[in-house]
């Protein structure tokens, strides 16, 4: 199939309206940086049509969203989620729009996914890194949390299409 794309809508108006069709509950976006692999792209877009998160930003160094295999394993949820590009810059742009940024890294000083500070938080960008390397340092960085998913049996990581649905099942509950 061939088709226009359509325009891409600056990241402050995106947000915007992702702010304002949450209304009242909280409001759940997802950064991926860097990852490459279509496949895990079009899986990321599934997990969070059906979790409920209300919109995916791009960074500059990510995979199209658009190519075949990702709208095919997204199962055309690429067509329903909304999402944007992002500049350059975009954690700072994030904080000035109200979001607190949570990176999802393994690190010793990452808090636990079940933390019941980022249940909390009005308005969470959780932030998905490339597969092998994660997110860069200097993302992990300028984010407010470091996150881990706590793991079992000496597994050390997951997949980041696995993790993203893991991430967006626990941090879409309500604060208890």
């Amino acid at each position: 199939a061939a088709f226009r794309r359509p325009r891409q809508i600056p990241v402050d108006e995106f947000l915007g309206g992702v702010v304002e069709a949450a209304g009242e509950r909280p409001v759940r976006v997802c950064v991926l940086e860097g990852i490459v692999d279509h496949t895990n792209v079009g899986a990321i877009f599934r997990s969070a049509a059906a979790l409920n998160v209300d919109g995916i930003l791009v960074s500059p160094t990510c995979c199209d969203p658009l190519y075949r295999r990702s709208a095919r394993v997204s199962m055309g949820t690429v067509f329903q989620v909304p999402w944007a590009y992002l500049p350059e810059g975009w954690t700072e742009l994030l904080h000035t729009l109200g979001f607190r940024t949570a990176a999802m890294a393994l690190r010793d000083d990452s808090v636990r996914l079940d933390d019941p500070r980022l249940a909390a938080e009005r308005k969470l960008a959780v932030v998905m890194g490339t597969e092998g390397d994660g997110l860069a340092d200097a993302t992990i960085a300028a984010c407010d949390y470091t996150v881990r998913i706590p793991m079992h049996h000496g597994v050390d990581s997951l997949n980041v299409a696995a993790a993203s649905a893991v991430a967006f099942y626990q941090l879409g509950k309500p604060a208890e």
